[in-house]
C-alpha cells in the first residue's frame, strides 16, 4: 500500500468530496469483478468512491484494507459505508509510434495564386 501523509490525505479528502461511488460492494462482498471494477476506475481516475452494503462496521474496515492490499493503493478515508481510495496513475511511456517530425526542413511557405504587386 502507498503511504501518505496526512496533509496528502487532506487534499485527497477535499478533492473527493464531490465525487459519487462508482464501485458498490454488495453482499457478495470482494469478488473478481469488483477488483475488476475497482482497478478499472483507479487507472482511469486515481481517486474513487466505493459503497459498501455491509453493515458491520468491523467487516467494512476489512473489505477497505483488502481492496487496497490488492490493488496497491491507499486508504484516503472511511466514513460510515462510504470508502475513498487513491492510486497515482502510472506513469505514461513515451509514444513511439506516429509521425515524428526530427530531421525534416522549415515548414513550407504556402504558395501564392496572384503576384503581389512590386514582386
Amino acid at each position: 500500500m502507498i503511504s501518505l501523509t496526512s496533509g496528502e490525505r487532506r487534499a485527497l479528502r477535499a478533492r473527493a468530496h464531490h465525487l459519487r461511488p462508482v464501485v458498490i460492494v454488495g453482499d457478495a462482498g470482494i469478488t473478481a469483478a469488483v477488483l475488476r471494477e475497482v482497478e478499472v476506475n483507479l487507472v482511469s481516475h486515481e481517486l474513487i468512491k466505493i459503497r459498501a452494503a455491509e453493515s458491520d462496521r468491523v467487516q467494512r474496515r476489512q473489505i477497505l484494507g483488502e481492496i487496497c492490499k490488492a490493488l496497491n493503493a491507499s486508504p484516503v478515508q472511511h466514513i460510515g459505508k462510504i470508502f475513498v481510495i487513491f492510486r497515482p496513475k502510472p506513469k505514461e511511456p513515451a509514444e513511439t509510434g506516429g509521425r515524428s517530425t526530427k530531421g525534416r526542413g522549415p515548414a513550407r511557405r504556402p504558395k501564392r495564386s496572384y503576384q503581389m504587386p512590386g514582386s
